[in-house]
């Protein structure tokens, strides 16, 4: 026989109250938040210059090894300058021969102007002379090209950097004759500061996009495949025309590249600034539901029960959602654990975060994920 006072555990579970679930949570805060675009692009040299000889010759001497960063003006390759030295001294050779029969004729002929007047000399003659210095001057002053051509073949044995820039592989040694019809250059000069990210984005970003290029310059970064930042620049320029392929257009933008962490070719990820918002309601994307009537949050009240909340979503950056309405910083929600909720259910918080302020970046690099505009 069961005695009065004997009571089942259910009845005791049930005089306890509803079961809480544990659950995670996070304090809506108000911050500022930077809106990305991201794009796929590739680095793109300013500068590129396959370097070739301009005359036939021996190479004398190299004067760089391969991989070193030279200036511009920098003498790279010297080629024997000997036959075009040898040219010089003929074409000056030549010429002054030809000055002195000019002075000569231009002597005669002052003479034969001065005996016009007294009839002793034929005006032909004086044409004819007139006309033979005419020539001597045509003559000394082919010369003088000459001499200027043979300067000019000098200049070209000493072949110098058009630009600062990284020599790449070597193609050719100390005593190789090289011609000016070789289509293989002696090297490749790059220009890798600055440099350049040429990269896409969908044409429906493009009239914010220039919007804000007008109130001043947009911030852009390089990333690696991994999303680890690489590099800083800023926005030049966008291209004249959309890819109607793809509904995607070409942008530019430039890298100081100081410590030369991208390379012609590569790949990248690029982050584009394009606004920061200020003041923002912010809360971890996870908190975010959505269901036949909307997005919505669980809100915890005061004394741990939730309660749906509709909220409307202005701008999801990465980990972190931007709340136009339906949330106040100071509020708490729940971000894990939502599928065991109902309104009304008591809750346990554990492990409570909230959204931090580095929120849109990856792996401690400082890289921004992407953001998508709008709800």
């Amino acid at each position: 026989m069961v005695g009065c006072s004997g009571v089942s555990k259910t009845q005791k579970a049930q005089a306890a109250g509803p079961r809480s679930v544990s659950v995670a949570v996070a304090t809506v805060q108000k911050q500022d938040v930077p809106v990305y675009l991201t794009g796929l692009g590739s680095v793109t040299a300013f500068n590129t210059a396959n370097i070739k000889s301009r005359v036939d010759g021996q190479i004398m001497k190299v004067n760089f090894v391969e991989g070193q960063f030279v200036h511009e003006g920098d003498l790279l390759i010297e080629i024997d300058a000997r036959p075009y030295q040898v040219q010089l001294e003929q074409m000056q050779a030549q010429l002054f021969k030809d000055a002195a029969s000019l002075r000569d004729a231009k002597l005669n002929y002052d003479r034969y102007v001065a005996l016009i007047p007294s009839g002793s000399i034929a005006q032909q003659q004086v044409d004819t002379q007139k006309a033979t210095v005419d020539q001597l001057d045509g003559q000394v002053r082919t010369d003088q090209a000459q001499i200027d051509n043979a300067k000019l073949q000098i200049v070209y044995c000493h072949i110098t950097a058009p630009f600062s820039g990284r020599v790449g592989l070597r193609q050719v040694d100390p005593g190789n004759i090289v011609h000016a019809a070789d289509t293989n250059p002696m090297l490749i000069l790059t220009q890798l500061q600055p440099i350049a990210v040429i990269f896409t984005l969908p044409e429906d970003y493009l009239p914010s996009v220039s919007d804000q290029m007008k109130h001043g310059t947009l911030g852009v970064e390089a990333l690696d495949r991994l999303n680890n930042k690489l590099a800083e620049g800023k926005l030049l320029t966008i291209d004249n025309e959309i890819d109607p392929t793809t509904g995607t257009a070409k942008l530019k933008a430039v890298f100081d590249n100081r410590d030369n962490k991208l390379w012609p070719n590569q790949f990248v990820n690029v982050n584009l600034l394009l606004e920061t918002r200020k003041n923002s309601t912010v809360v971890p994307t996870a908190a975010i539901l959505r269901g036949p009537q909307g997005t919505f949050v669980y809100a915890m009240n005061a004394d741990k029960t939730v309660e749906d909340r509709t909220v409307s979503v202005a701008l999801t950056q990465g980990t972190t959602t931007v709340i136009s309405a339906g949330l106040t910083p100071g509020d708490v929600v729940v971000t894990d654990g939502q599928d065991k909720l109902q309104r009304g259910s008591r809750v346990e918080p554990r492990n409570p975060t909230t959204p931090s302020s580095n929120a849109g970046r990856k792996n401690g690099s400082g890289s921004p994920f992407a953001g998508t505009p709008g709800a």
